[in-house]
């Protein structure tokens, strides 16, 4: 398989992925594809928070198929760019495919007080956001074995996998672009 200057960005729920994206296209002046930006965006059309959304995508597999068909028809006419989809990796298989992971104590501290996403996930507490992104991970999970046959968690998946839990978006960019160079060269 012929590889593509693409980089697809899955992982966990609040692993940094936004984040660790939004350095990624600086520094390697890149472009961008965002599958969760156009979900909750009709999440956020149909009055649903984000984890309602994943209820109402497992009875209508049409708009997740879309959803994630979306980032495959971007890959065909673009090249320099990231995916950041839960299954780009998937959706564009030629691309550099990286999971980011987090201790889920930490992603529900991070989600709790990431105040982008209270448009789509608001809770009183963050014991509240824990308890949704565990239920929102296994909905996901659920989901994606049904559509595509596909184990996002399975690590074999990807070309890199990198924990985020200690480390700084600086230091995960960093592995990632180094990792990515030589995966380039191999």
């Amino acid at each position: 398989m012929k590889k593509k200057n693409i980089i697809s960005l899955a992982g966990d729920l609040a692993a940094g992925k936004g984040t660790v994206s939004e350095i990624l296209i600086k520094d390697l002046n890149y472009g961008i594809y965002r599958n969760g930006e156009y979900a909750r965006k009709l999440a956020r059309d149909m009055g649903l928070d984000i984890t309602s959304f994943n209820v109402f995508l497992a009875d209508h597999p049409e708009i997740d198929l879309q959803i994630e068909k979306s980032a495959a028809e971007y890959a065909q006419d673009h090249d320099n760019f990231i995916i950041d989809a839960r299954l780009g990796w998937y959706a564009v298989p030629e691309s550099f495919k990286v999971y980011l992971t987090v201790d889920i104590d930490v992603a529900a501290e991070r989600a709790f007080n990431d105040s982008k996403r209270k448009s789509t996930e608001s809770f009183d507490t963050v014991e509240e956001q824990k308890a949704d992104m565990i239920r929102r991970t296994s909905l996901e999970n659920e989901r994606y074995w049904k559509l595509y046959h596909v184990r996002k968690d399975d690590m074999s998946n990807y070309d890199l996998v990198v924990d985020t839990t200690e480390q700084t978006p600086e230091q995960t960019a960093e592995i990632i672009e180094r990792e990515y160079k030589k995966w380039l060269d191999e």
